[in-house]
């Protein structure tokens, strides 16, 4: 995420133990409450493809345009800092993410493309806000963006089974808590060749993997 709410963290008591931070989380409360996600996310632009980025045109691009973010549509989020503006504007096919490095009022503005791993899917982001500029209808999301149902399936059942090994759960209970009734039926030397135990130490090491700093790959286009 871009930047840290205000929201204060208050100490641990002697009776609590400090809740366990993730590798290079930095102690930074979140930018948004994870248990409500009601608002948009502004997220690192370099992390999200699907943000077109925005800076000023070269001298000599005389044709090159302002962007009023307020005349595209509604904001869903509109955040100002040292590195620029974020803004996500509103849009029934799929909202717009940009980020204007130069956010001057008037200043005709340039796109930049990073050549990176996700150059097409960047193009596409642009394409589709720059038919939003003419217009038009922009067009669906890139294919991936956001979360599809199977993903968010998936990461609901990781997130399930990595509290519950926190609570001190086995995978054997956790499998049973997860829906797989026969894996508490199974003997030792069966469950422990079974489908169901081999998918919940899948959804534990996930969450394990995310809580140490992969949950940036959910932004990834597939």
């Amino acid at each position: 995420m871009r930047r840290c709410s205000n929201a204060s963290r208050a100490a641990p008591s002697q009776r609590t133990p400090p809740s366990r931070r993730s590798r290079g989380a930095g102690g930074c409360p979140f930018a948004t409450a994870p248990d409500d996600l009601t608002q948009p996310v502004v997220w690192r632009p370099e992390l999200t493809a699907v943000t077109v980025i925005l800076d000023a045109a070269p001298d000599g691009f005389a044709s090159a345009q302002p962007v009023d973010p307020h005349l595209l549509g509604t904001l869903l989020a509109d955040l100002a800092g040292i590195d620029g503006r974020h803004v996500i504007v509103a849009d029934a096919a799929g909202e717009h993410r940009l980020w204007l490095r130069d956010p001057t009022p008037g200043r005709p503005l340039a796109a930049i493309i990073p050549l990176d791993r996700d150059f097409v899917t960047r193009i596409a982001t642009l394409l589709r806000f720059h038919r939003r500029l003419l217009g038009r209808e922009a067009g669906p999301l890139p294919r991936g963006w956001p979360l599809t149902p199977y993903r968010l399936a998936r990461l609901s059942l990781i997130l399930r089974a990595l509290d519950l090994r926190d609570g001190g759960a086995t995978y054997r209970q956790i499998a049973v808590e997860l829906g797989r009734e026969d894996a508490a039926k199974l003997s030792a030397s069966d469950w422990k060749m079974s489908a169901s135990r081999s998918f919940v130490v899948r959804l534990v090491r996930d969450g394990i993997a995310m809580m140490k700093g992969d949950y940036r790959k959910l932004l990834r286009i597939r």
